[in-house]
C-alpha cells in the first residue's frame, strides 16, 4: 500500500503536525509505502528519517507570513497551492493508494480539496479541530470566552462577532468556509470522504453540524510516543504543569491563578500571548518550550499533576495522555475530549475551568498519598490499553482498507451542510 499523507509542515507546529508526521513514521514501520507532501519548506522532523517515508515540499509560504490582503486572498483559495499540488501528486513513481489530509489552513488552502477530488484514490481528513465546519476553527466565542452554540454558518454566526482578531478576519474565514463546502460537496459528490475523529466529544459535536453531507465517520485515537517505563513519583513534585500554547482558550491562566489559590506551584512549558501574566502570578515558573525528552523528565522530577483546562471544546490534548502514560495524574476540563481517558478521582480529575473548581482538585493533590494513588492506577489503565503509534497505524490500516476496497464502507447520503 502506497499512503500519501498531506499537511502544512515537516515539523510538528501544532499537535496537527505532529500526528501527521508520526502517523507517516507509524504507517512506514508497519510496512507502508509513505509519501510525506507539506506546503512549506524547512527542516524535517528526525522522524521522517525512515527508508520507508519519501518527502516532498510544495515550496509554499506561510499565509501567516504574508501581507495581511494576500494572506487573506490565498488562505481562502491558493491557485499555486492547487498547480503544485497536482504536479506533485502526478509525479510520484507509484500511485497512492489512498490520500491523508491533517492540515490546510496554513498553506494548501481549501483549493486542495478541489485537487484530492480529482484523484483515483480515496481521501481521508482527521479533523484535529472544527475548521471543517466552523469559521474560527474552535467552535469557540472569544468574545463571550465560552463554547459556541450557533449552528455553522447559520444567521446567528454569521452575525457574531467570534473571532479572535477581528469583524475583518472573522468575514475572510466565513468566504473561506462557503468556498471550502462548496469544494467539497463539488469533488466529493459521487464518493464519500472519510472523516477520522480524535474523540468520542468531538465526533458527537461535529458529526450534526456535517449531517447529511458527502461524508463517513470514524473515531481513531491520536498517537502517544512514549516509551513505557517505571512509572513516576508524582508526589516528589512541587508544582501543577501546564504544557503547550499559553492561550486563554486552552486555560493557562486558570491553571496559575487556581494553583496560586491551592497553595501551589505551576509550570509552565511552552509560550504564547500569556507568558508575561503567567509570570506575575506568585508560584508560576515559565520555561519555554522544550524537546520532548526535556519535558518528560521536567515532569517526572517536578510534577504533582498536568492540567488541561480548556475553555474551548478541544478535540485530544495530548500532553494529558503522555501525563497518564508517564503514571502523572491529569487534570481535564470537562469539555475537552482528553477528559474521556481520565477516571475522574481515581487517574486525576475532570472539572469544569474555572478557578474556584480547578482549586478545589488542586488542594487535593497536596495529599501525597492521594497523588502517589492517583499516579499508579493512571500508569496501570494507561498501559493496558496503550494509545501506542503501532497501535494508531494498525487502526489506520484498518481504515484505509475500508477505503480501498478490501473491507466494505459505509454509505452515505448526500444533501445541504448548512
Amino acid at each position: 500500500m502506497h499512503a500519501v499523507i498531506l499537511t502544512n509542515f515537516a515539523t510538528p507546529k501544532g499537535g496537527a503536525e505532529k500526528v501527521a508526521i508520526e502517523s507517516a513514521r507509524g504507517l512506514a514501520e508497519r510496512g507502508v509505502a509513505v509519501t510525506l507532501i507539506h506546503g512549506v519548506d524547512g527542516p524535517a522532523d528526525p522522524l521522517l528519517d525512515h527508508s520507508g517515508i519519501r518527502r516532498v515540499s510544495l515550496g509554499l509560504t506561510d499565509v501567516w507570513e504574508r501581507p495581511a490582503w494576500r494572506g487573506a486572498i490565498e488562505g481562502i483559495w491558493s491557485r499555486e497551492a492547487a498547480r503544485r499540488l497536482e504536479a506533485a501528486l502526478a509525479a510520484l513513481p507509484d500511485r497512492p493508494d489512498v490520500l491523508h489530509l491533517h492540515q490546510w489552513t496554513r498553506s494548501l488552502s481549501p483549493a486542495v480539496f478541489s485537487v484530492l477530488a480529482r484523484q483515483r484514490a480515496p481521501v481521508a481528513v482527521t479533523l484535529h479541530d472544527y475548521f471543517l465546519a466552523c469559521p474560527n476553527g474552535v467552535y469557540y466565542r472569544f468574545d463571550t470566552a465560552e463554547p459556541c452554540s450557533l449552528r455553522p454558518f447559520s444567521p446567528g454566526c454569521l452575525a457574531a462577532s467570534c473571532d479572535p482578531q477581528s469583524r475583518a478576519h472573522k468575514a475572510v474565514r466565513l468566504v473561506r468556509g462557503f468556498v471550502q463546502l462548496a469544494a467539497i460537496f463539488r469533488g466529493f459528490g459521487r464518493r464519500p470522504l472519510a472523516l477520522v475523529h480524535v474523540s468520542d466529544g468531538s465526533r458527537a459535536r461535529l458529526e450534526p453540524m456535517l449531517a447529511g453531507g458527502p461524508f463517513f465517520h470514524h473515531r481513531i485515537d491520536n498517537p502517544v510516543r512514549v516509551e513505557r517505563a517505571a512509572p513516576a513519583d508524582p508526589a516528589g513534585g512541587d508544582a501543577v504543569a501546564f504544557v503547550g500554547r499559553f492561550t486563554r482558550e486552552k486555560g493557562a491562566d486558570l491553571v496559575a491563578q487556581a494553583a496560586h489559590r491551592a497553595g501551589l506551584a505551576s509550570l509552565f512549558v511552552g509560550d504564547g500571548p500569556l507568558a508575561e501574566d503567567l509570570r506575575a502570578v506568585p508560584g508560576a515558573e515559565v520555561v519555554g518550550w522544550r524537546a520532548p525528552a526535556e519535558v518528560e523528565a521536567l515532569l517526572r522530577r517536578r510534577v504533582r499533576a498536568v492540567a488541561a483546562p480548556s475553555r474551548w471544546l478541544e478535540t485530544g490534548p495530548l500532553t494529558v495522555y503522555e501525563a497518564l502514560a508517564a503514571g502523572i495524574p491529569a487534570v481535564a476540563s470537562d469539555r475537552a475530549g482528553a477528559g474521556e481517558k481520565i477516571r475522574d478521582g481515581e487517574t486525576g480529575f475532570v472539572v469544569a475551568p474555572d478557578v474556584a473548581a480547578l482549586a478545589e482538585a488542586f488542594g487535593r493533590l497536596k495529599d501525597d498519598a492521594l497523588v502517589r494513588r492517583l499516579g499508579a492506577a493512571a500508569h496501570e489503565r494507561y498501559w493496558a490499553a496503550p494509545m501506542t503509534l503501532a497501535t494508531h497505524a494498525a487502526a489506520l490500516c484498518d481504515l484505509y482498507a475500508g477505503m480501498t476496497g478490501a473491507a466494505e464502507a459505509p454509505s452515505f447520503q448526500r444533501s445541504a451542510v448548512m
